[in-house]
């Protein structure tokens, strides 16, 4: 059974950087992964999409975060990354990201969310 496993959260000054993983595993040379989102929700607020990356290498960003974060893949490593910089305390948050994959076991596509990993940034 494939499953995301995300790390790289914690406490940061603002003004600092943080780099999310999320990498699959789990048998995960028996999956095409092919659009990935991050995703991030504060306390009290509703899950927000952050940034996207397509097949194709296409991405998105919210304004929120243009400019200042980044977002890329592996495809051998089967992990998606999420660079943030100059990072503000409104960016404070649990980061989850989100795939859309295609199961070469099952020949199906499914979609697949990460346990989230939580993101502080603060003096």
């Amino acid at each position: 059974q494939v499953q995301l496993v995300e790390s790289g959260g914690g406490l940061v000054q603002p003004g600092g950087s943080l780099r999310l993983s999320c990498a699959a595993s789990g048998s995960p040379s028996n999956i095409n992964i092919n659009n990935i989102n991050w995703y991030r929700q504060a306390p009290g607020k509703q899950r927000d999409l952050v940034a996207t990356i397509t097949n194709d290498g296409y991405t998105n960003y919210a304004d929120s975060v243009k400019g200042r974060f980044t977002i890329s893949r592996d495809n051998a490593q089967n992990t998606v990354y999420l660079h943030m910089n100059s990072l503000k305390p409104e960016d404070t948050a649990v980061y989850y990201c989100k795939i859309n994959a295609y199961s070469l076991t099952s020949r199906r596509w499914f979609d697949l969310w990460g346990q989230g990993t939580q993101v502080t940034v603060s003096s």
